[in-house]
């Protein structure tokens, strides 16, 4: 076993090494902050599919509904391994850890780690509801973040990019250095160009979801009243040039087409349904990379500090929703809608009002700094607090395993 002191080494928001004892204590920490339920007896709970189980929304998805639904099932996410050189990603680590959980709590979850993209992991996933869990899937999440896909009919590789639309778009962004030190800039990102927009809509759009539906329907695997979600954002006005205005937001349309499109199409084979659900603002891996975001986020948390809502206390309420515990809320355009308390007109306002004031020398009266600075290591297991940092720590850590 390999053991290591670990200490963080970073390009801006990208850590090269993830903390394992860090990144178990994160999923502990959200598994607390999970509110509880009524007892599912052990065996008794809905069978979940969870896509993009390791990082983000996905993570939530998993812990949630393992506390508030008892879920059992199959969980899908793309990690890699430790190696002599590096440690493994920090989704590799709250894998494993979230197994230790799921286990401890009497639920029979499998972990499988690959290309969700491709029809081998399909196939995969559909052999194992078959044989494991009775030929029955209840619920479907899907949360996939990727910068590329590989369509399995075609071969093509798609490339996503993180453009406007019509136009170059200048704004404010929130960076660190080395040492932590914030400073607030003007970057401009040039117009998409091309097929841009085509290329973001393949990898982040609906098709990959629609073509889960279509496999486990293909093998029978549907139970009756089978209902999927797709995890998506709208995002304040501040960022919607970048965001659900640009090639991002031409692709959570798309999803929200297919949603549409799948919803009627269940609601006659199977009697389910399938939504969209709008999550509120969090600091995950993806969102770092927009510009723009960071900084939103920031300020966002300087507003509403501890009402600002985490991830997993989103997803206990759509959990809720999904398995009939909560009334279904929908907005006009068929969404589940966790994000509202984010984009009230007193909150954005205020967020508002910080961003144009926004300055090298003012953002640490405006943003919670040390909180958003925080999340950003926590996402690698770095300043999880009660983890001892100058200990060697085992990075050695096997992918999970189910029992038999």
């Amino acid at each position: 076993m390999s053991e290591r002191v670990l200490i963080p080494r970073n390009r801006g928001f990208l850590f090269l090494d993830a903390h394992p004892a860090g990144c178990e204590r994160l999923v502990a920490d959200m598994w607390r902050a999970c509110p509880d339920s009524a007892d599912v007896p052990e065996g008794a709970g809905p069978v979940a599919l969870v896509i993009g189980s390791s990082a983000g929304y996905g993570l939530a998805a998993t812990i949630a509904g393992l506390k508030r639904a008892g879920i059992r099932g199959v969980m899908v996410s793309f990690e890699k391994a430790p190696t002599a050189r590096r440690t493994a990603t920090a989704g590799w680590y709250r894998t494993a850890a979230t197994a230790d959980i799921a286990r401890a709590a009497g639920r029979d979850l499998v972990f499988l780690n690959g290309d969700a993209f491709s029809d081998r992991m399909k196939d995969q996933v559909a052999d194992l509801i078959e044989d494991r869990f009775g030929g029955r899937l209840d619920y479907l999440v899907y949360s996939v973040a990727a910068p590329r896909r590989t369509d399995p009919c075609t071969g093509t590789t798609y490339a996503s990019a993180l453009k406007p639309i019509g136009r170059a778009n200048r704004t404010k962004t929130l960076v660190f250095d080395d040492q932590g030190v914030p400073e607030v800039r003007e970057v401009e990102t040039g117009p998409a160009e091309g097929d841009d927009v085509e290329q973001t809509v393949a990898v982040m759009g609906g098709a990959d979801w629609e073509r889960w539906i279509d496999h486990l329907t293909g093998r029978g695997l549907l139970g009756d009243g089978f209902t999927t979600a797709a995890l998506s954002y709208i995002g304040s006005p501040l960022t919607a040039a970048i965001y659900r205005q640009g090639t991002i937001g031409a692709a959570k349309a798309h999803l929200e087409a297919t949603a549409r499109s799948l919803d009627e199409r269940l609601a006659k084979t199977v009697g389910g349904r399938a939504v969209t659900s709008v999550n509120g603002a969090a600091v995950t891996q993806s969102s770092t990379a927009i510009p723009g975001i960071a900084l939103y986020t920031g300020l966002l948390r300087g507003v509403l500090g501890e009402d600002l809502v985490p991830p997993v206390r989103q997803l206990a309420s759509l959990w809720d929703q999904l398995t009939g515990a909560a009334p279904l809320a929908l907005d006009d355009e068929g969404r589940v809608r966790l994000d509202t308390w984010e984009l009230t007109d007193d909150v954005q306002a205020a967020v508002a009002a910080r961003w144009e004031d926004a300055t090298t020398d003012t953002i640490a009266g405006l943003a919670d700094l040390d909180w958003f600075h925080a999340e950003v290591r926590r996402l690698y297991g770095f300043s999880v607090p009660g983890i001892d940092y100058t200990a060697p720590v085992t990075t050695d850590v096997p992918w999970p395993t189910p029992t038999a």
